[in-house]
């Protein structure tokens, strides 16, 4: 089984503490690592399709417009200047998109003069043991995404 339908199961069961919100197609769920504050995911419920053209033509169309929901709520309850969107699969090949809400200079003294991709910030320091919201912080990241959601939909 994949790491993806593990967590999925995981909020099935209950004991997912990153779960936020299900939709139609996919679950929203918290990042583990919040060096990009509100870093957030969207689980694609089913692991049939490994690829967008895959999907049924409405299914996609809701998949993404869902997205899209996700990212406008992710956008405003965290004052993003900028959204990042990543649709990888290289490491879980279950559809799942990387939503990152991105302020100027996030990236300290990497990138371009502190801009560019994600990926140009060193994943070591990404995905350090620092950037793992305690249990107060991961409540109020939640509670801020979905007031947001709610508000918007």
């Amino acid at each position: 089984m994949c790491l993806i339908c593990d967590r999925i199961n995981m909020i099935k069961e209950g004991t997912n503490p990153y779960f936020v919100k299900e939709l139609k197609t996919g679950y929203v769920v918290i990042g583990d690592n919040q060096h990009f504050y509100g870093y957030t995911l969207f689980l694609y419920k089913n692991h049939e399709y490994t690829e967008l053209f895959q999907m049924p033509k409405e299914e996609r169309i809701l998949f993404l417009e869902e997205m899209t929901k996700v990212a406008e709520a992710v956008s405003k309850a965290f004052d993003a200047e900028k959204i990042n969107y990543e649709l990888l699969g290289m490491g879980d090949a279950h559809l799942h998109w990387h939503i990152n809400p991105r302020k100027y200079g996030d990236l300290g003294s990497y990138g371009n003069k502190g801009r560019g991709p994600v990926w140009w910030y060193p994943m070591e320091k990404m995905y350090s043991n620092e950037t793992r919201p305690s249990e107060e912080q991961l409540k109020e990241l939640k509670e801020k995404l979905l007031t947001e959601f709610n508000k918007l939909y």
